[in-house]
Parts: C-alpha cells; structure tokens; sequence
C-alpha cells in the first residue's frame, strides 16, 4: 500500500475517533496531517484551532498564514513538506493542552511519521517539542532554550534530524517571537540546503 494510501486510512481514523475528552460535543471532524506523503520535511504543530476545525486542514488560519511566510524564509513551501500536529482535535475554548492530551492522541503522530519516514521533524511549540523529545530520550527543559538548534537522534526507529522552534501563533500575541521564528527558519533554511535528507 502506498504511504498516500495508509496516510488516508489514518485520516479516517483521526475523522471519526472518540476515545478522549477532546472529542466530547465534537460537532466538526478531527484534523489530520496533510501534505506531500513522500515529505523528506515534516512539521509538527500543536492542536487545530478555529479554522483548523472548520476546514479539517491544519494550519489554514492566522498562524498558518505566518508559517507560509516563515517556509519561504526558508526556502520551502507546502508542496514539499507534510505538517500535521500533535493534538489532532481542536481543544474546548483553545485551551492550554494538557499530557492526557497529548497522551491520547500520540499514537496518531507517531503513525504519520512510521509512514512519512521524515529525514527532518520540525517541531513548533513547546508541546510538540516536548512529546518528540520524550520519544528520542533528549531532555527538554524549555523552547526558549533549545529553538534553533538541531538534534541527530533516533525516533520510532528512524534515524532523524529534529529542529525546534516556537510556534507561529506566538508570534501573532508578542511580536518578539516574530524575529526569532525568522531566524530560526532561515537557519532551517540553510540546514535544509547544506545537509542531504536524501539519504
């Protein structure tokens, strides 16, 4: 079966799951991943919000909007990448996720990344960051510290390259983060065309 085609099946999956709080009252369909199935780039986000949940893509609102602008920084675009989020169902009130979140909906990513085989996992945000990192045994001790800085480990038995970052939505609340998200992707920029992710 093609990586397209199981990608699909995890979709469904996602679309129609109810095993944790984050879908009670859910009236919309949960968010899956989405993009380019053969993605040598994968970036992980937290959980859909507002639009998100309306148009069952991730990051098609405000922030997705400013990720757009930051992937050019770097020199890449939707096409070539697969962006997904941790969460994959819109919190009540776009609440502060919790680890029984984040617990209950892991087995989701860590599918779409079996599948996908990324070289490189970008992650956005605190929570994705820390979730990848507790998968590799990297300790993670805040995003401040470690956000443009890239890490060679092993995940789910890969062998993966994982740059960390704020997430874009930081940057529309405290416009300090706008140049720090700039420079972290024009320094994932510069990883991405002096590294080979080929292989």
């Amino acid at each position: 079966m093609s990586k397209k085609s199981l990608l699909e099946k995890i979709a469904s999956k996602i679309a129609d799951c109810g095993k944790c709080k984050l879908c009670e009252g859910k009236k919309k369909k949960g968010v899956p991943g989405k993009g380019n199935s053969e993605a040598n780039v994968m970036l992980i986000g937290e959980a859909p919000g507002h639009m998100e949940e309306i148009k069952g893509e991730p990051f098609v609102g405000a922030a997705g909007k400013f990720l757009d602008k930051l992937l050019s920084h770097s020199g890449l675009s939707r096409e070539e990448v697969y962006i997904t989020n941790v969460v994959k169902c819109r919190p009540a009130e776009n609440r502060e996720l919790k680890s029984n979140d984040v617990a209950s909906c892991g087995r989701y990513l860590d599918k779409e990344i079996d599948i996908i085989q990324p070289k490189l996992i970008v992650t956005l945000g605190k929570h994705s960051t820390a979730y990848i990192l507790s998968k590799t045994g990297l300790e993670f001790s805040g995003i401040t510290k470690i956000h443009g800085k890239l890490f060679a480990t092993s995940l789910l038995g890969l062998h993966v390259n994982v740059f960390s970052t704020f997430h874009p939505a930081a940057a529309l609340y405290n416009p300090k983060y706008k140049e720090m998200l700039q420079s972290d992707f024009e320094k994932l920029g510069k990883i991405v065309r002096g590294e080979d992710f080929s292989e």
